[in-house]
């Protein structure tokens, strides 16, 4: 190697490592901005895409999220626009009917503002129904039903519902949105802009539409991601996807790459509609 690729090699490396750890919250986005810089000044092009002017389409048909990330998409390419909402005033009846004609399961609870307060779900409507009998010992039957229900009219979205609500950012990965559904036990969660004002609702189900993307584009995007990790013959690296399991074959053309075969290998794992990772890339690289 040149001492030219020595030195690009080694921005590589530190891009590589910059890249991971923003994915993970250690590091900022302006720290990979600068080591891609670093990169793009020391090849004299550009390495990022260019920008996507194509308009979205804003029907209520989406089908596969359109890219706002370099590998994968942010929660704003899946989210819903189109929120079904409620005050604190609004009814217990009232939410049960909106939660049954729009065939959800929860909606956000807004203040003066559209700034989120807390979220209703069927899980609260069932907690207080359930509450209401513990507390009418030994009533039991239609009668009980009934005057539950009569008890149920005087509750509001303001009593019921789950505060404080548990927001997320719209330029936040797919996974993180995955990981805080996880770590709060929740189906939904609003997205806030930086003002906490409500701009839309992203689902599980909305998660997993990136799991309907093509086998062929992800290998696509699997080997760029690859080239870049790994620079030198296209060709040394071989991704086969299927069914959205990515197989990596093949051996590092340059020498002293095995440092950054984890990075790339953990880094395939982030593209969107990756289910699994399988890694047959050889360690041993050749000498050049």
């Amino acid at each position: 190697m040149t001492r030219r690729d020595i030195h690009l090699d080694a921005m590589l490396r530190h891009l590589g490592a910059a890249y991971y750890e923003s994915l993970h919250g250690r590091a900022l986005p302006t720290d990979v901005t600068r080591a891609l810089d670093q990169v793009t000044d020391q090849m004299g092009e550009r390495i990022g895409p260019a920008a996507d002017t194509r308009p979205r389409d804003s029907g209520s048909q989406r089908q596969l999220p359109e890219h706002h990330g370099r590998w994968h998409s942010r929660v704003r390419d899946v989210m819903t626009t189109s929120v079904v909402t409620v005050d604190r005033l609004t009814s217990y009846k009232e939410i049960v009917g909106l939660l049954s004609e729009h065939q959800i399961s929860g909606l956000p609870v807004l203040t003066l503002g559209r700034h989120v307060a807390g979220v209703v779900s069927e899980a609260d409507l069932l907690a207080a129904h359930d509450k209401l009998q513990g507390s009418q010992p030994g009533r039991t039957g239609l009668l009980h039903l009934v005057a539950g229900h009569g008890q149920h009219l005087g509750l509001t979205a303001g009593d019921l519902m789950t505060a404080p609500a548990v927001t997320i950012h719209p330029d936040a990965t797919i996974a993180g949105a995955a990981r805080a559904m996880n770590t709060h036990r929740v189906r939904r969660l609003p997205v806030v802009d930086p003002d906490g004002k409500l701009i839309g609702l992203v689902s599980r189900r909305d998660l997993l539409t990136v799991f309907l993307r093509p086998d062929e584009e992800i290998a696509r995007q699997i080997s760029e991601l690859v080239t870049e990790i790994l620079p030198g013959d296209p060709a040394a690296i071989k991704a086969l996807v299927r069914d959205g399991v990515v197989t990596l074959t093949g051996q590092p053309s340059l020498a002293g790459q095995q440092d950054l075969l984890p990075v790339a290998v953990r880094l395939a794992w982030d593209i969107d509609g990756v289910v699994d990772v399988i890694n047959r890339i050889s360690s041993d690289s050749r000498s050049g």
